[in-house]
């Protein structure tokens, strides 16, 4: 028997980017498992350990719709139960989930706004050949021509310093506005975007409609939808191409299921990643699963970030190669956590 018996958290911070992440640990036997969401508090720990302690750890589906009030929760223990059931059958949970459909895993870098090209450079180096490109600085509701000529001086002076052997995404971050958003779309059709990732907001599906029907330029949406049948409206509108489930909102078993219905909608899928390094750890692990995988993006980080990862889950996690990301071998998802550099990194209460 694999019975829950504790769970703990980590609130860590990153000390250049700021970037903030919980990682949880669940404790079955003698295996540890691992996972990692946004930010929580000390009582929604306590009030998921008080849902999951004496259950069976591989019952991680009934344990997830039983946690579904606690979004954050619910996504580390999903990933962290995943790690216990691959750890006792000695294989990597892409195992556990039916075999790999891939293997290696595109990989995406998300650049700096402030001096992409630079940004750019560095993540090439990194071994990436795909980047995340944010808008321009957006000023005002409606931005206009001028708007919309910067973003493609930006694209363009990105192929120029990246060739041709590069590809893009532009992310809007749901910040433009619907009709700012289909003159962008219309106007970079010939740049071949991978996508143009979450140009509006999703609250009126007609409108994200008419601008994908106006323009061959993919779309991109979904880092903020936590429903499936949410994302299912979206794909009967005809609105997406490219289906963007936050990993932190979701965990692993979540976005499968989200995934299995875009498949019908021949609509590929690139998990939304903002987070640290054991929620990398299991994106890899959702990637080689999934039929429909299209890329996944990691996280750029400074070397003092960097180092940080490092220490919390080993360099190798993190390492691209000519644009892909090697799957993980081991059982589980595939690392060994520090717990000292997780005590060292973590955020103390003010």
């Amino acid at each position: 028997m694999l019975e829950i018996s504790d769970v703990k958290a980590w609130r860590l911070r990153e000390p250049v980017s700021k970037r903030a992440y919980t990682v949880v640990r669940v404790q079955a036997g003698s295996f540890s498992g691992y996972g990692e969401c946004g930010a929580v508090t000390a009582e929604q720990v306590d009030r998921a350990k008080k849902i999951i302690l004496k259950r069976e750890a591989t019952a991680y589906e009934a344990i997830r719709r039983d946690l579904a009030s606690m979004t954050a929760m619910q996504s580390a223990i999903d990933m962290a139960l995943l790690d216990i059931t691959g750890k006792f059958a000695k294989a990597p949970v892409y195992q556990v989930l039916g075999g790999p459909t891939r293997n290696k895993v595109r990989a995406m870098a998300m650049l700096d706004g402030s001096d992409p090209v630079a940004s750019m450079r560095i993540a090439q180096a990194a071994g990436f050949r795909a980047f995340s490109v944010p808008v321009p600085q957006i000023g005002a509701r409606n931005q206009g021509r001028a708007f919309v000529d910067a973003t493609k001086k930006r694209m363009e002076a990105l192929r120029a310093a990246g060739g041709e052997d590069v590809d893009f995404v532009l992310d809007g971050g749901g910040g433009l506005s619907p009709g700012d958003s289909g003159s962008i779309a219309a106007a970079l059709e010939r740049f071949h975007l991978l996508w143009f990732d979450e140009p509006c907001a999703i609250s009126n599906l007609s409108a994200l409609r008419k601008i994908g029907t106006e323009s061959v330029t993919p779309l991109g949406f979904g880092r903020t939808i936590h429903a499936p049948g949410r994302f299912q409206d979206l794909l009967r509108e005809d609105a997406i191409d490219i289906l963007r489930p936050s990993l932190a909102q979701n965990g692993i078993t979540q976005i499968r299921r989200m995934a299995v219905i875009a498949e019908t909608y021949y609509v590929a899928v690139a998990p939304y990643h903002e987070g640290g390094p054991v929620m990398t750890a299991a994106a890899l692990q959702l990637a080689a699963a999934l039929p429909n995988f299209f890329i996944q993006q990691i996280p750029a980080a400074s070397t003092e970030d960097r180092k940080m990862r490092a220490e919390i889950a080993g360099a190798a996690i993190e390492t691209v190669r000519d644009g892909y990301a090697p799957l993980p071998t081991g059982p589980g998802l595939g690392i060994t956590v520090n717990e000292q550099a997780l005590a060292k990194y973590e955020e103390r209460a003010a």
